[in-house]
């Protein structure tokens, strides 16, 4: 049974991991000031080109993986940046206690996460994307 369905299965598991990207970034694109505010109240530098970046990754790379097209590569992609947005933004060990468990949580999602878009980069995209069509 499961086997008949690991393709529909693969397919929900990028529309629901790219439900979270996708429409981060079109936020970014409308919120761009308020973005770069952010970036830039992490103290990181060149604040305007990470809220470019942001946007070219959630959106871009998002849809990408959305479709399926180069899913292990897009999966990477977007593990790499989970991580890093976990370390840089919901950095829970150097926060207000106040703040400590949310950006607990929030950086253990980033986490887990990332590890489901691994299995992405190592198992692919499954029948119903992109590569597979573009395979045959």
């Amino acid at each position: 049974m499961l086997n008949s369905l690991q393709n529909p299965l693969s397919f929900i598991g990028r529309l629901l991991v790219a439900i979270l990207f996708v429409p981060a970034g079109f936020g970014k694109i409308a919120g761009f000031t308020g973005t770069v505010g952010y970036i830039a109240s992490k103290g990181l530098p060149l604040p305007q080109l990470g809220a470019v970046i942001a946007i070219l990754v959630e959106l871009g790379v998002g849809l990408l993986f959305l479709v399926g097209f180069k899913t292990r590569w897009s999966a990477l992609a977007l593990a790499l940046f989970t991580l890093a947005a976990g370390l840089f933004f919901h950095n829970y060990w150097a926060v207000p206690a106040e703040q400590v468990m949310m950006q607990q949580i929030n950086f253990y999602k980033n986490l887990a996460i990332a590890g489901g878009l691994l299995s992405f980069v190592a198992w692919g995209g499954g029948a119903w994307s992109l590569d597979a069509r573009l395979k045959s």
